[in-house]
């Protein structure tokens, strides 16, 4: 039977979450109700804009705004995520939140509240600090309810080194104490599974995987399982309820044509204010480049997007001239071809800002994902016969696989997270891939290129 105390987890960091937002929304409230309220009420009362209930209802909108940025960006995933992760989600929530409320402010008041912004300022450097705090406390108590959990690793003729590593990362959540081979028999393995806490399931055949999982769910273990590209069009299958019999509908067709409507209308929204935002960077970007070696500021390679189309990706030339000369291959992480200039760009994805005319042009999405060389795709094809999958839907500037993955993850991985996508699509969700992007700006492991013995993302032991 399950822990009693186990019950209660989730009920205490939920009560944790609960604080974090009334502590910074009262904050919020308080300034307002001391400065920007009090300070411009004849505002309020000539124009019968706010009063009493009013004041309240600009309060809970903030609350529901820093909820919604939370949430999307990962603000309340302490112990889930590192803690660095989630600091960098407070900061862009509450940043991005304080945004919302004094535009809100600058509108109510017809502009009167921008004379003075050092109110808001202050607001903000105090919730970062606040938001500090409570990480460090919030980590503190998920360390006590959440000690890493004794794990017994399963696995096939797929070697577990990648995910092992991954495990070992975050040794804070993940114990593995012992790896088994299936070969060694499910009748052994069965009988191993309840001297652990838990128990994850590699990449093995479905037989028995399913062994494994029916008696993890009967004796009540944790379990965790690596999922299989048939597992992912499942999870997002429709349920038919018509008859006694369940039936599970797969209808396989990508996004509707209303919803590529939409994508295509959103795409050329933000492509074009992007272009016009950004053109101060990108001028100081070419300047650099071309001041550097004198050579092209751009950088012009076919890529395949839906349904293997080519097209020409466009994006600033961040290694030395003819970097390819030798044939096609991945950056490496200690790759020698890449120029000063090259390398605090590729750190930022400032190189990729050039996709912005790709994107207006139709040649790719915003939202998508990530464009392939054709010779890449044909190499990676030949272990992973499903690979063009992922050329059900435009290749775009991010999207799942980028934002959840990194730039030197596994082909096979990388398909994974790019079927999520394809199958669970949504307009919301290219919201909140926008919205993550921003974060994972600043997070150096995204633009780790692949060991320097590689040329493609497949390992050696794969």
């Amino acid at each position: 039977m399950p822990n009693s105390k186990e019950q209660y987890k989730r009920f205490i960091m939920f009560l944790g979450t609960v604080l974090i937002v009334a502590a910074l929304t009262a904050m919020y409230a308080w300034l307002w109700f001391t400065y920007y309220g009090n300070r411009n009420m004849h505002l309020f009362k000539k124009y019968n804009y706010f009063w009493n209930r009013g004041n309240w209802t600009i309060i809970m909108l903030y609350g529901l705004v820093l909820v919604l940025f939370m949430k999307v960006l990962g603000g309340f995933r302490v112990g889930y995520l590192r803690n660095i992760d989630v600091l960098y989600s407070q900061i862009l929530s509450i940043l991005a939140t304080n945004m919302v409320a004094y535009l809100q402010m600058a509108l109510i008041g017809k502009w009167a509240f921008t004379e003075n912004m050092m109110p808001m300022v202050w607001l903000s450097a105090i919730d970062l600090t606040v938001g500090v705090i409570w990480i460090l406390f919030m980590r503190f108590v998920y360390a006590k309810l959440y000690p890493p959990h004794e794990m017994l690793l399963i696995y096939g003729d797929i070697s577990p080194k990648a995910l092992l590593y991954k495990l070992q990362s975050r040794d804070d959540k993940y114990l593995v104490r012992k790896m088994v081979h299936i070969r060694e028999g499910t009748d052994k393995i069965l009988k191993m599974i309840p001297r652990y806490e838990s128990v994850i399931i590699g990449d093995i055949p479905s037989h028995e995987r399913n062994l494994f999982l029916k008696y993890c769910f009967e004796n009540n273990v944790r379990c965790y399982s690596v999922p299989k590209i048939s597992d992912i069009m499942i999870t997002t299958a429709a349920e038919i309820d018509l008859f006694d019999s369940p039936l599970l509908l797969f209808r396989n067709q990508g996004p509707t044509f209303g919803q590529l409507v939409c994508k295509r209308a959103m795409d050329i929204a933000i492509s074009l204010l992007g272009c016009i935002l950004a053109s101060p960077i990108m001028l100081i970007i070419a300047a650099a480049i071309k001041l550097y070696d004198g050579g092209p500021v751009f950088y012009k390679q076919e890529r395949i997007t839906k349904d293997g189309k080519p097209f020409l990706i466009y994006k600033f030339r961040s290694m030395i001239v003819e970097s390819e000369k030798r044939g096609a291959r991945l950056a490496s992480e200690h790759d020698d071809r890449i120029t000063p200039v090259g390398r605090v760009i590729r750190r930022l994805h400032f190189d990729e800002l050039p996709q912005l005319f790709n994107v207006l042009l139709g040649d790719m999405s915003f939202v998508g994902p990530r464009p392939e060389r054709e010779e890449i795709t044909r190499e990676y094809e030949e272990s992973i016969p499903q690979f063009r999958m992922r050329l059900k839907m435009k290749a775009g500037l991010t999207g799942y696989a980028q934002v959840y993955g990194q730039y030197n993850t596994v082909p096979y991985d990388k398909l994974k997270l790019d079927l999520t996508y394809i199958e669970r699509y949504s307009l919301w969700l290219d919201i909140k891939l926008i919205l993550l992007t921003v974060k994972i700006l600043f997070q150096k492991e995204k633009s780790e290129g692949v060991d320097d013995s590689q040329t493609t993302a497949l390992r050696n032991e794969e």
